[in-house]
C-alpha cells in the first residue's frame, strides 16, 4: 500500500492575502476555494508540476487527535526546481523577497550556486511561512 503525501495544512491570518500571495506571486493553481458549510472555508492550491498541495483553513473544527499550528509557524516546506536561477526571477518579479541563492560549502553555507542538489533559496509567505527552494538536476518524473 502507498502513503502519498496529498495535502500539506498552511496556517494563515487571511485567506484571501495567502491565495493571492500563492497564486499570483508564487504561482500555485488554485484547485478548490469553497466555503463548505457556514463560516468553514478551505482553499487549496498546487506548486507548478506537484503531486501535492497545501490547503488554508477557516472556521474548521480542529481535526480530533491534531495540533494545531498558529499563523507563520510552518517552516521548510521544500520545492524543487530544474533552474532556480529561473525560479529566484520569477518570484522576485512577481515581488516575492527570495533569499539569495546559497549552498553548502566547507564552512557552511555559502553563496552561489552549488553542485547537483546543492543549490537553494528561501521565502516567506506573508504570515512567515518559509519555504526552501532547492535545484534539482533533472525533473521529478526523469529521476
Amino acid at each position: 500500500m502507498n502513503w502519498t503525501l496529498e495535502v500539506v495544512p498552511v496556517p494563515v491570518t487571511d485567506l484571501d492575502r495567502a491565495k493571492e500571495f500563492y497564486a499570483d506571486k508564487v504561482g500555485f493553481k488554485v484547485d478548490l476555494d469553497d466555503e463548505i458549510a457556514p463560516g468553514m472555508r478551505i482553499i487549496q492550491l498546487t506548486p507548478p508540476g506537484s503531486r501535492c498541495s497545501i490547503a488554508m483553513l477557516s472556521g474548521m473544527p480542529q481535526t480530533p487527535g491534531a495540533g494545531s499550528m498558529a499563523p507563520g509557524s510552518l517552516h521548510g516546506l521544500q520545492l524543487c526546481v530544474t533552474d532556480i536561477e529561473a525560479a529566484r526571477t520569477a518570484l522576485v518579479d512577481n515581488g516575492v523577497q527570495a533569499s539569495a541563492i546559497r549552498h553548502v560549502g566547507a564552512k557552511g553555507w555559502e553563496d552561489g550556486k552549488g553542485e547537483t542538489w546543492n543549490s537553494f533559496m528561501t521565502f516567506a509567505d506573508p504570515d512567515g511561512n518559509t519555504w526552501v527552494v532547492q535545484e534539482a538536476p533533472s525533473e521529478l518524473s526523469e529521476r
